[in-house]
């Protein structure tokens, strides 16, 4: 399995690479190659430990596509990259078992599934045959259905009990528990106040000992907060909750705007220092 370099003595960063349409923040950007391969050169020279590239939106309210369609968006981006960037650690944020198992053919090492394994069990099987490391995320529903169930008796005590089920789930499918990494889910399935709750509770994610991802880049809680509709002038919003993840002792952001989350992680370090000790 590949990991990041310095794995676990600080917060590492994931850089988001959309291959859509219509994400909801730079949605059109990288449907070309060339362009995806642009951006992930920018990110590995500026901070980013890996690479995740996702052909399916998954923003609420994003219409599905057939795996055949989101392959034909994913698989020429993920052959320039690999070509480039042979020793990167590439991601593919997929729930789909077929597009998960061709990317790992392809050169993946690891597969982001935003369903924890809910939509395509066969996904976890496949995972399981590579040992590839998996980040299991949080949600309910789907793009369409998701704003549906953001209802919690205790989001963070929910949250939890959800996310150990659907681990116990991948576990009789075959992976193991060093391959599992952990994704609250913010945006997924919860309003604003659920997101900040989660947020001010992080260490009760991360003293179950699975290393913690968290994506918060851009989302639309930050943008209620700041009373911002503009995701790209939601930067500084995400600056902030990176500060938190690193001060809770989050292993990985999922984040757009690396280079200035790469000068937050820096600085930050500076101010808890033993954080990662």
């Amino acid at each position: 399995m590949k990991w990041p370099k310095g794995w676990g003595t600080s917060t590492s960063i994931m850089g988001v690479i959309n291959l859509t349409p219509d994400s909801f923040s730079d949605g059109g950007v990288c449907l070309n190659p060339e362009k995806a391969l642009q951006k992930a050169t920018f990110y590995l020279e500026n901070g980013a430990s890996v690479l995740d590239l996702g052909a399916q939106s998954t923003r609420p309210g994003a219409k599905e596509i057939t795996p055949e369609e989101e392959l034909k968006r994913l698989i020429p981006a993920l052959k320039v990259i690999r070509s480039i960037h042979k020793d990167s650690i590439i991601s593919v944020d997929t729930f789909c078992s077929v597009v998960a198992e061709k990317a790992l053919e392809e050169g993946a090492d690891w597969i982001n599934d935003v369903s924890g394994g809910r939509r395509d069990p066969n996904l976890l099987r496949s995972v399981a045959q590579v040992r590839c490391p998996y980040v299991l995320t949080h949600s309910r529903g789907d793009s369409q259905s998701m704003n549906d169930f953001a209802s919690y008796d205790d989001v963070v005590v929910d949250v939890l009990n959800e996310l150990f089920q659907l681990t116990e789930k991948a576990l009789k499918s075959g992976i193991t528990v060093e391959q599992i990494i952990w994704d609250p889910g913010l945006g997924f399935a919860k309003n604003t106040e659920h997101n900040l709750i989660i947020l001010q509770h992080l260490e009760m994610f991360v003293s179950e000992g699975f290393p913690v991802l968290i994506g918060p880049s851009r989302k639309r809680f930050i943008g209620e907060v700041l009373n911002q509709s503009d995701p790209l002038k939601r930067n500084f919003g995400t600056a902030a909750v990176v500060c938190r993840c690193f001060q809770s002792g989050i292993s990985m952001v999922r984040v757009h705007d690396v280079a200035s989350i790469r000068d937050t992680i820096e600085m930050a370090g500076k101010i808890w220092p033993k954080m990662f000790n």
